[in-house]
């Protein structure tokens, strides 16, 4: 079964057009106000004095036809249902409509229903009076050997040929002439990894088997003429641009146009632009249009290539501004330029340095966190994913790790808490890790401008804030650090009393019900009850633990 976002089946196409006429960028467009069977826009204002382009055929290749009406490319298109070409009456509307004393010229992809249809059309235009020539587009190389090959996403460069002809003021049997010698110089190639789903289908179609892609498939979605088993990008491009090449010659200069066929990312289109840049044909090719889309067969993962030989008329054409609601630009070849960076110094330059009062405190605080992995993981279990007292114990050990073999400036406290920050960003993980490097790389920032070590901290516990997007009450290890600091910046002696505001702030994280930061966020209620945060615990039990090393403060 398909997904597709529409109403209703019926009107699908009518509001398919409605809504690409609502964004026109120009606004330059018409929509015919016809029976609702005849789906026809046209250029507002389009002076009849010069030759009228035209084309049109079934509709889900969008922005192919619709899109690339206005100057510079066409003055109508005639837009069928989904697939289906429009009736005759429908194509001879917009001859009649849009062609003056100069003519108009159809452009017709060669399958069966738009030769019939817009065949017919010309002819009882012609009986009416009215000067019609047709060019009919067969730029498909995918089956050398079909009498009829079809017109595909070559169809834009038509296109692009006809409306500058016509544009400059060329006679119809100049523009027809100009654009049959172009037409003649325009070679496409499709392939995809899937077929395309159709409203309302039910058909769930394996036809391309998992891994491989169709070479040469149509853009109705009909079977192409080979499967290969491979979708690596570089050599699907291979693939393509050899057969492409195979049809021009070695001096010959191109324009060449990917195309997306619906279906496929912009990363992906990226990436095929790149080994397009670097295959058989770069040497060839002096303009690239797109990667965009152009010619789409509705959300089909595929993409085509088209080659257009170029002379010095044809490159004029190409590069005609346009006024369209679709996209066509097209662009000569960027060399990629590398530009030599010199490395900036990110790591911390100090100096070991002894202070007997500093280790003793980072040994407390590294020995009580990495003690209490088990309890803060089990905590951490009915709140989060259970990796709190992991987190903090590797970030500990780190940090006992450098105090233990000498490498900490534990005489310069600015240094000091820089170097911690910088270690705990490797060895904690995770955004716990990023959080605390901001914590003390602050506090190492706030002592350098000749702030006092608490003043500093409380400075990180406000950039870890910003950063982190948590607050006091959020059921985070803030609701613990930041009431005890507050009260060590009042007096920087009271541990006893941190010890309290932090225990408190602790307390105030089992009694609350809705987490606003971190993994306990995503839980109910009846899951956060009656559990502390552990890194509230971890904070409270970190400054007991300092307490009991300094009793008298």
């Amino acid at each position: 079964m398909s997904n597709f976002f529409f109403n209703d089946r019926a009107s699908l196409v009518n509001d398919a057009i409605e809504g690409t006429l609502v964004t026109a960028p120009y606004n330059n467009l018409v929509k015919l106000d016809t029976d609702p069977s005849m789906r026809i826009v046209v250029r507002k204002n389009w002076d009849k004095k010069k030759v009228a382009v035209i084309s049109g055929g079934g509709s889900g290749h969008e922005p192919t036809h619709l899109g690339f009406v206005g100057k510079g490319m066409l003055t109508a298109a005639v837009c069928g249902d989904l697939f289906a070409s429009p009736s005759v009456d429908a194509v001879l509307t917009a001859i009649t409509t849009v062609t003056g004393e100069a003519g108009c010229l159809l452009v017709i992809k060669n399958y069966t229903g738009d030769r019939l249809n817009f065949g017919l059309a010309a002819e009882k235009a012609k009986q009416l009076g009215y000067k019609v020539e047709v060019v009919m587009v067969k730029d498909d190389i995918s089956l050398p050997d079909n009498k009829q090959p079809r017109g595909i996403a070559g169809t834009i460069f038509v296109h692009k040929m006809a409306g500058y002809a016509a544009e400059t003021g060329y006679s119809l049997e100049e523009v027809k002439k100009f654009v049959d010698y172009a037409n003649r110089q325009i070679f496409s190639l499709g392939v995809a990894m899937t077929g395309c789903d159709l409203p309302q289908s039910q058909s769930d179609d394996k036809r391309i088997p998992e891994g491989s892609i169709e070479l040469g498939l149509g853009i109705h979605g009909e079977p192409g003429a080979t499967t290969i088993n491979t979708q690596n990008s570089r050599e699907i491009m291979d693939i393509m641009t050899a057969k492409i090449k195979a049809c021009i010659n070695d001096s010959d200069r191109l324009a060449v146009m990917l195309n997306n066929l619906g279906g496929v990312s912009v990363t992906e289109m990226a990436i095929l632009a790149k080994e397009l840049s670097y295959s058989a044909l770069a040497s060839n090719i002096d303009w690239i249009v797109g990667p965009d889309w152009f010619t789409t067969a509705l959300d089909m993962k595929g993409f085509s290539l088209s080659a257009m030989v170029l002379d010095d008329k044809i490159v004029s054409a190409l590069t005609a501004p346009v006024e369209i609601t679709g996209s066509f630009k097209a662009v000569q070849p960027a060399k990629i330029v590398h530009m030599p960076v010199n490395p900036v110094e990110t790591k911390v330059q100090f100096t070991p340095s002894d202070n007997p009062v500093v280790a003793n405190v980072i040994a407390v605080v590294t020995k009580t966190l990495s003690d209490l992995e088990g309890k803060l993981n089990d905590l951490d279990a009915k709140v989060g994913d259970g990796d709190t007292g992991s987190t903090f114990a590797a970030g500990a050990r780190g940090i006992a790790e450098l105090l233990n073999t000498n490498q900490l400036p534990l005489n310069d406290l600015t240094k000091l808490c820089l170097v911690i920050g910088e270690r705990l960003a490797v060895v904690m993980g995770g955004s716990s890790g990023v959080l605390m490097s901001i914590f003390f790389t602050a506090t190492g920032q706030k002592i350098a401008e000749g702030s006092s070590f608490v003043e500093g901290l409380v400075f990180g516990l406000k950039q870890m804030k910003h950063y982190g997007g948590a607050d006091l009450g959020d059921r985070t290890m803030i609701d613990a650090l930041q009431p005890a600091l507050e009260i060590l910046l009042k007096d920087q002696n009271d541990l006893k009393g941190a010890v309290q505001a932090a225990e408190k702030g602790v307390e105030n994280t089992a009694k609350a019900t809705k987490a606003n930061a971190g993994r306990s966020s995503y839980l109910n209620s009846g899951s956060l009850a009656g559990n502390p945060d552990p890194g509230a615990v971890a904070v409270a039990d970190v400054f007991t633990a300092l307490s009991k090393q300094c009793p008298n403060r």
